[in-house]
């Protein structure tokens, strides 16, 4: 039963204390944000642990409307748990940055996550989904190269759109007196289902409407990665549970985002490219357990998103350790770093089998859930194909990335800068974690949202496929080493269907613009030319035959006639003494 509750200590909003962390930071000094960031997202980890499920906080807003600001169920509440947890991670991971813009943008981008989990009004839902697309443009632009600057514009176009789709959505709800977020996968499938569908689709880089990502990511900064990571397409994967479960198309889309990403990503040679392709392939199996809508799915699709947000900013940690200390983002220009950098090389490899899912990592512990549910439902083809995209998973990174990063023959890679001890503190929590959850599952079973049958993924058939997959991706890597070296090539996508033409487009309309602008230029330079020719002469405005052909005036060249001035005074006097007979 939902009870109405005023803000006190018991019940604080943690998005609020997440975004009052990330102010503060921006106007303390230097030596006083590094405690702020590494120590302030933990008060909002405390007061989601305070959240008791039942708790609905209210704000009156115009019109009588109600914003339903805090509410706290079983599955916001584990959502809530995640995001915090991950923004205590990388705060304690980005700490050592002297950029207050930054600093601000990563923790209300945090905030802003807990904003959209913990509404239940789409007033509340749209306006932190706004203010999240905004400060994360910010974790792009702050890498400050022109890379980073058009592919924050990229993103902010693309976000607007979606946003737009969103808010078009949720103004037809309200329009008709729905102001709470509720479950539309049972119909109608009116046009406020399909823009806000849209709209949460591109959010969760559903393909084909994913390539924003894979542009964006790899081009913030090292910090600002880390975060980009784990909190956008989350966000999404939760809204997609809480009003889409059970729509059955989007299983199919995605076993396409899981094989897609996973097949991009193998032939990609930019780490964080190569990873950010994983991040539209592990939503997928996200996505496809929405479509699916039972029980089990959707705990499938939670436990992975509380998996994939640990594993997957650990993966970004170490690729931004690497990029810090040597300055290279192309994994063919790396190679023997597990001697350089050891404690990066066994994280890595954490995450690496996390996301994989190899047992005893909390990869498997939730994958296999999504996967288990699948096949109970039947859907043979379903279970087959991301079975396949694990495979692309494993051979891409966990072969892939250490082999030619880590273990690879040393190309001269030197060590420019070390990398700050806070760094390796944020990656070794991380690690721990992606342990700690694969060899204790119930640390995370117990919260799962939706009732059902106890699940164990200790089973001899769950880890008898595993080693089955995992060993179909070991053997055509070990036999065709020589060819699975990464090399630098342009890898078309699909927002080359809209950045190409949207760029003629640019052109076109800045071409079309100039020459407006010239010809506007040169109209007005000929209007002031002929003004000035006569402000010298004004006399051209009047019949004045011997001026006509006179450049300039000259007061001696012309009187007037005295006829002139008399036939004006007697025209004057006349039309006054008719005036005056007239009201006389």
């Amino acid at each position: 039963m939902m009870t109405e509750v005023t803000m006190t200590m018991s019940n604080l909003h943690p998005g609020f204390i997440l975004i009052a962390v990330g102010l503060i930071a921006l106007f303390v000094p230097k030596s006083l944000r590094r405690p702020v960031l590494a120590a302030g997202p933990l008060l909002g980890l405390g007061a989601v642990l305070t959240l008791a499920p039942g708790t609905n906080a209210t704000l009156p807003f115009i019109n009588g409307i109600t914003l339903h600001y805090l509410h706290v169920d079983a599955l916001s509440w584990i959502f809530a748990l995640i995001f915090c947890m991950m923004a205590a991670i990388g705060g304690i991971y980005a700490c050592h940055n002297s950029n207050r813009m930054e600093a601000f943008c990563s923790m209300t981008y945090a905030g802003s996550a807990l904003g959209v989990t913990l509404a239940q009004d789409w007033l509340t839902l749209i306006f932190f989904s706004e203010l999240m697309a905004a400060t994360s443009l910010f974790l792009i632009w702050c890498k400050k190269t022109p890379a980073s600057r058009q592919a924050g514009y990229r993103y902010l176009l693309v976000h607007m759109f979606g946003g737009n789709l969103l808010l078009a959505g949720i103004f037809l709800k309200v329009s008709a007196g729905d102001y709470l977020v509720m479950p539309l996968a049972q119909g109608p499938w009116d046009t406020a289902f399909w823009l806000i569908c849209l709209g949460i689709s591109i959010n969760a880089a559903v393909v084909p409407l994913h390539a924003w990502l894979v542009d964006a990511y790899p081009e913030g900064t090292v910090t600002g990665s880390v975060f980009l990571s784990s909190f956008t397409t989350k966000v999404a994967v939760y809204c997609l549970i809480r009003i889409f479960a059970g729509t059955d198309f989007l299983i199919w889309f995605g076993v396409l985002m899981a094989l897609y990403g996973a097949c991009y990503a193998i032939m990609e040679n930019d780490m964080r490219r190569l990873l950010s392709y994983h991040i539209v392939s592990q939503v997928g199996f996200m996505v496809a357990g929405v479509g699916l809508g039972t029980a089990m799915a959707l705990n499938g699709a939670t436990a992975h998103a509380f998996s994939h947000i640990l594993y997957k900013s650990l993966l970004f940690m170490c690729a931004g350790a690497i990029i810090y200390a040597t300055g290279i983002r192309k994994i063919n220009q790396l190679g023997g770093l597990a001697k350089k950098m050891p404690f990066t090389f066994w994280c890595f490899v954490i995450a690496a089998l996390s996301i994989s899912g190899v047992p005893l990592f909390n990869g498997f512990i939730s994958k296999s859930i999504t996967i288990s549910a699948v096949a109970a439902a039947h859907y043979g083809s379903v279970e087959l194909l991301l079975q396949l995209a694990g495979v692309g998973t494993f051979l891409s990174i966990a072969l892939k990335m250490i082999y030619f990063i880590f273990l690879a023959p040393d190309n001269g890679v030197v060590i420019k800068r070390e990398v700050p001890k806070n760094m390796y503190v944020a990656m070794g929590i991380g690690a721990t974690l992606c342990v700690l959850y694969g060899v204790y599952p119930e640390l995370l079973y117990r919260y799962l949202p939706f009732t059902m049958e106890p699940y164990h993924p200790f089973t001899v058939d769950h880890i008898t496929q595993s080693i089955e997959m995992l060993g179909m991706a070991m053997l055509p890597f070990m036999m065709y080493l020589p060819k699975m070296e990464p090399h630098t090539a342009l890898s078309l996508d699909t927002d080359w269907f809209y950045r190409k033409p949207f760029a003629g487009i640019v052109t076109g309309l800045s071409y079309l613009c100039c020459a407006v602008s010239r010809a506007l230029g040169n109209t007005w330079e000929v209007l002031y030319e002929k003004s000035m020719e006569l402000s010298h002469n004004p006399m051209e405005f009047l019949d004045a035959k011997p001026l006509r052909n006179s450049p300039k005036y000259n007061p001696e060249n012309y009187r007037t006639s005295i006829a002139d001035p008399i036939m004006i005074t007697l025209t004057i006097l006349f039309c006054s003494l008719c005036y005056f007979m007239a009201i006389i």
